[in-house]
């Protein structure tokens, strides 16, 4: 009888054990696709990512970049002032996206051109994503905005 209580005990442990590594695994999964990396333009410059990586750029619009072409494309350079890179989008542009103004684009590096599948520029005068915020102190050229 006692041997069958620790048989029975050590199964319970080892499925309890193969359940938790199972939903290891299946939230690694799920959040494959969904976790993207922010990096300023000086990153990208210095370590340019794979093509087919997805994360996040952020920076300033580059003044005098701002190109609309043929239809929905849109080009533009960002800077953390250390660095450009440029960017290609095809879409509508948030009302708020201006040159010299924040935004965070979402996509890939590919060829030397940051692809946005996303662009999101800040939705009033005092607001700046803490990522854009903290890459632009890193290269000196942030400006606290007036109260």
């Amino acid at each position: 009888m006692r041997g069958l209580k620790k048989k029975r005990r050590m199964q319970i442990i080892a499925l309890a054990l193969l359940s938790l590594i199972g939903a290891t695994w299946l939230i690694g999964y799920a959040f494959q696709d969904g976790i993207n990396f922010f990096r300023a333009p000086s990153q990208i410059v210095a370590d340019p990512p794979a093509p087919n990586e997805v994360f996040r750029i952020g920076g300033l619009v580059e003044e005098g970049t701002l190109v609309r072409g043929q239809g929905e494309a849109i080009t533009f350079s960002v800077t953390d002032g250390g660095a450009s890179v440029p960017v290609t989008y095809v879409g509508i542009l948030p009302d708020l996206f201006r040159e010299g103004e924040g935004m965070v684009g979402t996509g890939s590096f590919v060829n030397g051109v940051f692809q946005a599948t996303e662009i999101l520029a800040r939705h009033d005068e005092t607001y700046m994503p803490k990522e854009v915020i903290d890459a632009l102190k890193e290269q000196g050229i942030y400006q606290e905005p007036d109260a």
